[in-house]
């Protein structure tokens, strides 16, 4: 199996391995468009992310344009390692290059794409799409194993089908029993159907199934993670080897800290001050203008102040602020105003799970 797990008392200890790589903390950054670029993987490993995913990026993009590889890419910072590139297309040999290129260029892993549920990206047999075409997607898991050197690690990101009905779980299981034989390093499985995008609850107890399907494939499993106490939930549940944290750690880069305490067996830190709060996000700004420059972090940073404005006690005002804030001027105008570390601020709360959970009572 692809992490030692011991069981004390309430303490676990895992070890998780990718390949050659090895992991002693299992919880990791997922691939998130628009937001996983090098400030925030940075940010995130400040807080013990011991492995993050670059942001999807097409095959095309990077097989055959110099221009759009360099501005997607960009250069890769030493403190970044390891660091996975995820690859999305629709045609084995393109995506092979592609995989190739990223190998080449210095990246530790290529994660494989199967589970985008984008419209867009649907409809141009990309992503999700996938697992409704077994026969393309195993031809792209095979080009891209055998276009690079055995012992470098292959990954795959899927959801657990199109929909639910028998064929797509059918179709799931033909796909993901064929990454397992052809050697892909881990797999990470998001619980939710490509239909069900980004709503609804993600099923847990089909991880649990996988994980009694597959007990010696390295297993990470996704979805409905928004805060350290559902980390701790989903590996006691299903058995997973690691965690892939997507939409819980934007703007809470705290929950890797936060995660890291519940799995040793220690008590859950207090959520982040307004004064701590303002100082990561200023070490974010000024990390995205040295690696992005000004035009490009204040568009980036932008949204990102508008997740980070959901820890602040005034979160309402705090994201109106951030919505009107245009050029680096006006966003430090607002780090000045909302995080002065000299006033006396009332506590910071911890992100929430969305309305959907709650009222299901998902853990």
């Amino acid at each position: 199996m692809g992490a030692r797990i011991r069981h004390t008392a309430t303490i676990i200890d895992f070890m998780l391995k990718i390949g050659h790589l090895e992991f002693d903390f299992p919880v990791v950054q997922a691939a998130l468009a628009g937001y996983s670029d090098a400030p925030m993987r940075l940010i995130a490993r400040e807080f013990g992310c011991p492995y993050a995913l670059h942001y999807v990026v097409l095959d095309k993009s990077v097989a055959l344009s110099a221009k759009a590889r360099e501005s997607l890419l960009g250069p890769l910072e030493p403190a970044d390692r390891p660091l996975g590139a995820q690859l999305m297309g629709a045609e084995p040999a393109q995506f092979a290059s592609a995989a190739v290129i990223l190998y080449e260029r210095g990246f530790n892993v290529v994660d494989i794409n199967f589970g985008c549920p984008v419209k867009k990206v649907l409809g141009r047999c990309r992503g999700g799409y996938l697992l409704s075409d077994p026969p393309t997607a195993i031809a792209i898991l095979r080009a891209v194993r055998q276009a690079l050197p055995s012992g470098y690690p292959v990954t795959l990101k899927m959801r657990r089908a199109m929909d639910d009905e028998p064929e797509s779980e059918a179709n799931f299981f033909r796909i993901f029993d064929a990454a397992c034989e052809l050697g892909i390093a881990a797999i990470t499985v998001h619980g939710r159907t490509v239909q069900q995008r980004y709503t609804g609850i993600a099923d847990w107890d089909f991880l649990a199934r996988l994980r009694q399907h597959a007990p010696e494939q390295t297993l990470l499993g996704s979805g409905d993670l928004w805060c350290a106490e559902d980390i701790r939930d989903m590996f006691a549940r299903t058995g997973v080897d690691g965690v892939s944290v997507a939409r819980g750690c934007i703007g809470n880069p705290w929950i890797f800290s936060d995660a890291e305490a519940l799995l040793a067996g220690r008590p859950l830190p207090e959520p982040p001050s307004v004064a701590e709060q303002g100082e990561v996000i200023r070490r974010q700004f000024e990390l995205s203008l040295r690696l992005r420059g000004e035009k490009l972090a204040g568009r980036l940073m932008r949204k990102v102040g508008i997740k980070f404005a959901e820890l602040h006690p005034h979160a309402g005002k705090v994201r109106k602020a951030f919505v009107g804030a245009m050029n680096e001027e006006q966003w430090r105008a607002v780090l000045d105003e909302w995080y002065d570390p000299h006033r006396d601020w009332p506590p910071g709360v911890r992100k929430q799970r969305p309305s959907d959970l709650i009222a299901a009572g998902a853990k």
